[in-house]
């Protein structure tokens, strides 16, 4: 049924949750998978420019940490993850992420890092439901 599936991955528990889910669904379809996390814009300036270089290798430290875990899962049940960390706005990165890759299937966390706005249901999750070109699958 499923082909291409894709599934949002912010380090959260709820994250956790669907990249599971994800990969459960990809090996009983047989289907190819993938992970996105989407690294938000940094602020555009610091106090020094130390400042700027450490976040920058603290988010690329943190994403890698991510991604090696979720991989690590995928193979230890002999299934490949290919993973990906792309820039920008969560709900439009991985809208245009889901898209331009044509998958038939993107799977979420119900809360990740945002949950402070969406105790009732989180606002990205919401928004990739509204906005997404495929099929969305919310993991509780």
């Amino acid at each position: 049924m499923y082909r291409k599936i894709l599934v949002g991955n912010d380090g959260s528990a709820g994250a956790l949750n669907a990249v599971r889910t994800a990969i459960a669904l990809a090996q009983q379809h047989g289907a190819e998978l993938h992970e996105v996390s989407v690294e938000e814009h940094l602020p555009r300036y610091g106090a020094l420019m130390g400042e700027v270089v450490e976040a920058k290798q603290e988010a690329r430290d943190f994403y890698r940490r991510v991604t090696q875990e979720a991989e690590a899962t995928a193979t230890a049940l002999n299934l490949r993850l290919t993973s990906h960390v792309i820039p920008g706005h969560p709900v439009e990165a991985i809208t245009k992420f889901a898209k331009d890759g044509d998958f038939d299937l993107l799977i979420i966390g119900f809360t990740g890092h945002s949950n402070i706005f969406g105790r009732i249901w989180g606002g990205t999750s919401q928004n990739l439901v509204r906005l997404s070109p495929c099929t969305v699958l919310v993991v509780k």
